[in-house]
């Protein structure tokens, strides 16, 4: 029997070990954690809808009219009305034809590879894909290539390389979560074109706070092409929790008859769908709360760049600064931690040896005070040199 003790030991030694912190309040910008109040940088709420009073009381109408679960997967009777409402009001917002609920962006991601491609197929993902795109091409059986970070001249040598592929599904980021920097989606799309390739978008980072109206990143590339595939998520922007697929009509109808993922498990909750509908509606309504989140991501940056503190070059709620080890990445963590701050460590593997770093991210309920508190304590801690700068 394989000796676990040791192999968590080293976990510890390398200063990779996860731990979890328990939450007893709402989830907020202010946290209560054991006893003690914190002021948290590490949410993806990044609208602030998670405890937002309107889609409260609509998850408790939800309940009272549908209860507590579904009963069963959407295929048997688990497909609810709300379910469908939510699916058609998702299809109209992002402006494609049909959209299907799935209970994760994992879970989606991994069907909607596993229903399109196979063995003699190939998937081409830029190297910073989140880890379901890269597990979702590896379980398909399919040819996995990397190209480098958003670099399409990487992607087309890539392309030029694998002639032989059947079907070829290009995969990529809206928004790195761990970079926060954003694809060039109008770029990849025309050589998705020039390739007979598929692209799929996982906006995860992007729905709910680019585009117009928080319509997301696919805002790019303005008229529908039945080639783009959209994957969204429901529990960062929007609040709750959950993801969709949008495409085209056989597209959707590919993944009710093939994709696993959404075959073979419980419908979510009927209540959460009918919560959603009220978040969308919020979500579309909030232009002062998403300007308020650009400002204040501004507003960090400068001062944070004026102060010498190595940020990566991103524009969006994620803002990453590098310590370039483990070990600081921790140390920092801790010290942030020990004055009432959140900001998560990011360590390998999430991220590249040498990249480790902070993820600080921000919330349209974050105010300029608070980013204040944050820098301040940044600056007293000292400049971390970065290791790796990339």
């Amino acid at each position: 029997m394989p000796d676990l003790t040791q192999a968590l030991t080293r976990r510890h030694e390398q200063s990779l070990y996860r731990q979890r912190n328990t939450v007893e309040s709402p989830q907020s910008v202010h946290l209560k954690i054991e006893g003690r109040d914190y002021l948290s940088f590490c949410s993806n709420d990044y609208l602030g809808l998670a405890n937002h009073p309107e889609i409260v009381a609509a998850y408790k109408e939800g309940l009272d009219r549908f209860g507590v679960g579904s009963g069963s997967a959407h295929l048997m009777t688990g497909h609810s009305y709300a379910h469908q409402a939510l699916e058609e009001a998702l299809a109209e917002f992002v402006g494609q034809p049909r959209t299907l609920l799935f209970s994760t962006g994992y879970m989606a991601n991994l069907g909607v590879i596993d229903s399109l491609v196979g063995r003699s197929d190939c998937v081409i993902q830029d190297r910073l894909n989140h880890a379901s795109l890269l597990d979702g091409a590896r379980l398909s059986g399919a040819q996995l290539l990397r190209y480098r970070h958003n670099d399409m001249d990487s992607l087309r040598r890539v392309l030029a390389r694998r002639k032989n592929c059947g079907r070829r599904l290009i995969a990529t980021d809206a928004v790195f979560s761990m970079d926060g920097d954003q694809a060039d989606l109008p770029a990849l799309l025309d050589t998705a074109k020039r390739n007979d390739s598929w692209l799929l978008v996982d906006d995860a980072h992007g729905f709910g706070v680019l585009g117009e109206a928080g319509q997301g990143s696919l805002s790019q590339l303005g008229d529908v092409d039945p080639r783009v595939i959209l994957m969204a998520t429901l529990g960062k922007a929007c609040g709750i929790s959950g993801a969709f697929v949008a495409g085209s009509n056989d597209l959707i109808e590919t993944l009710i008859q093939s994709a696993r993922t959404y075959i073979y498990t419980t419908a979510t909750p009927p209540a959460q769908a009918w919560a959603t509908l009220t978040a969308l509606r919020v979500l579309k309504e909030a232009d002062e709360a998403r300007l308020h989140l650009g400002k204040l991501v501004e507003y960090f940056r400068v001062t944070a760049l004026t102060n010498n503190l190595n940020l990566y070059p991103s524009t969006t709620a994620i803002q990453p600064l590098l310590t370039g080890s483990a070990n600081q990445a921790l140390a920092l963590s801790e010290r942030l931690k020990s004055a009432g701050l959140l900001v998560s460590a990011i360590r390998p593997p999430t991220v590249p040896e040498g990249e480790a770093r902070l993820r600080i991210t921000f919330s349209a309920k974050h105010s300029f005070a608070d980013v204040d508190r944050l820098l301040d304590t940044l600056i007293q801690c000292g400049n971390i040199p970065a290791e790796t700068v990339v």
